[in-house]
């Protein structure tokens, strides 16, 4: 019965339906409701791991200004500054970060260094009707994947297409990783239960995968990313797990289980690795984020239900960017808040290992 109930709280989740709980029984779970004083995980007398940095909603809360023309043309339509809706993907690239929203529907593009922001709501003729999922590229560019229209295209720091993959194999790409060594995307697609990956160009290489429980089977693949030991890492969702493979698709190893306590995952979302190869797993019912070691060990968890700093509501995508900044798509709440890994003193984890 419990697995059942599970299953249906889960697949309501990805329908928009709002949580009721929090994540309980993690060390540092909650955070305060204020951002004046230092919010970190674990708490105090614990050396911080990880630090609240950030929250971001609109241009505004990355010191982007608007132009006079823009400002006045606010003030004769009365039209209120632009704002996230539904963010479920992020992602940063050379400064520029990148935000996947399917609530307005548009990819965002905040650009503090150039004081530019654009809402990109169309690409090569298509109008984006549910741009879902974001990865960088090279030169401050990213791919973003629409599921909806069935295509993923590659855009430009200022918004523009540059090229776009448009193949018969996919049936709904909801999650994007691009390797720069290899110059491959990993495409996830859940109604394909399966990993397709493509090269330069936009031609497919490979895929693998299929419907089913087993060890390099798919229950509705949600999430990629690849990890900082090279691994391609799926969050297969309704399996309650996330798949660890080889960039050829050869099944690695494999972490998590379906429950409600404490290394449990319930609506398991985003998954992102820091540059110490612990692994980050967003999850949506118990509106935080669990940190594991590759073994499957929990080392941390952060997040609680609720409003303010360092809470979330229905959170879904993560990112992790080279200098461990860590992105969250805080759907519900409309916001992405960002975050840093700051547990670099010598240790191999972010915390003590959660005793279970």
């Amino acid at each position: 019965m419990f697995k059942t109930i599970i299953a249906v709280v889960a697949l309501a989740t990805a329908l928009g339906c709002q949580p009721t709980g929090g994540l309980n029984g993690l060390e540092g779970g909650n955070a305060t409701s204020t951002v004046s004083e230092d919010i970190v995980w674990p708490q105090p007398p614990d050396p911080a791991r990880i630090r609240y940095v950030r929250s971001i909603s609109s241009p505004g809360d990355l010191g982007i200004k608007r132009g006079f023309f823009e400002k006045l043309l606010d003030t004769v339509t009365r039209r209120a500054e632009e704002r996230l809706i539904r963010p479920t993907g992020v992602a940063e690239s050379d400064g520029a970060i990148y935000v996947a929203d399917p609530g307005v529907p548009a990819l965002w593009i905040f650009d503090a260094q150039k004081q530019a922001s654009v809402a990109v709501r169309e690409l090569g003729g298509d109008a984006l009707l549910s741009p879902v999922a974001v990865t960088p590229e090279r030169d401050g560019r990213a791919f973003v994947a629409d599921s909806l229209i069935n295509k993923v295209f590659l855009v430009d720091r200022g918004g523009k297409m540059v090229s776009m993959i448009a193949d018969s194999g996919l049936k709904r790409p909801v999650a994007l990783a691009w390797d720069k060594a290899s110059d491959r995307l990993y495409v996830a697609d859940a109604v394909g239960q399966q990993v397709l990956v493509y090269g330069s160009g936009g031609t497919r290489l490979l895929s693998w995968g299929s419907r089913g429980s087993g060890d390099g089977e798919f229950n509705f693949p949600a999430y990629i990313a690849l990890s900082s030991f090279g691994e391609v890492l799926v969050t297969d969702a309704l399996n309650y797990r996330v798949q660890a493979f080889d960039q050829n698709g050869k099944f690695l190893w494999k972490i998590g289980h379906q429950g409600d306590g404490s290394g449990d995952f319930a609506a398991p979302k985003g998954v992102a690795t820091d540059t110490e190869g612990h692994v980050y797993v967003v999850d949506a019912l118990f509106d935080g984020v669990q940190i594991f070691d590759r073994e499957g060990a929990l080392l941390l968890g952060f997040g609680s239900g609720g409003r303010a700093s360092g809470e979330f509501w229905l959170p879904t995508g993560a990112f992790i960017d080279a200098r461990d900044q860590i992105y969250v798509a805080d759907s519900y709440n409309q916001r992405v808040q960002v975050f840093e890994f700051v547990g670099r003193s010598g240790d191999s984890h972010p915390a003590e290992t959660v005793k279970r």
